[in-house]
């Protein structure tokens, strides 16, 4: 299990694009279990539909990339702060399934498909209580920063 404060040292990510809160599971070159609270005073929403908050398709993506990110770093032993990055390199077979509103707890979830030569890919989803919210394959590249 992961608290923000571990998350960070994981992503460079910060306020307000930090978007993973809490990691619940994690087993190393396999897969990882994260959440993200959405919450009515995202900055997202003062521009996304500000009379009707949905938080964005891209923002739930980058989300998953983000768990996925933590489970390449994790896996490969590595830090951001090591000068390390993992960029977002390609995204497949993209599915919104439901709307994710304030009060939504956003579960994510990445498994690793592969990984070569410094890209990896990733089976990603993200649901609210048990529903599919969101699903795609998310492909991340290593990089020396």
């Amino acid at each position: 299990m992961m608290d923000v404060n571990e998350i960070r040292q994981y992503l460079p990510h910060r306020y307000p694009f930090l978007l993973v809160d809490r990691v619940v599971e994690l087993v190393e070159g396999e897969s990882i279990v994260a959440y993200k609270n959405i919450t009515v005073n995202e900055d997202v929403f003062n521009g996304h539909f500000p009379d009707f908050p949905v938080f964005p398709g891209v923002m739930i993506l980058e989300a998953m990339a983000q768990a996925s990110g933590i489970l390449g770093f994790k896996t490969m032993d590595k830090k951001p702060q090591d000068g390390s990055i993992y960029l977002f390199a390609g995204i497949d077979d993209v599915r919104f399934k439901r709307q994710v509103i304030p009060g939504d707890r956003l579960t994510l979830e990445s498994k690793v498909v592969s990984s070569k030569r410094g890209i990896w890919k990733f089976s990603c989803q993200a649901t609210v209580d048990g529903e599919l919210a969101a699903s795609a394959t998310i492909l991340c590249a290593d990089r020396k920063v």
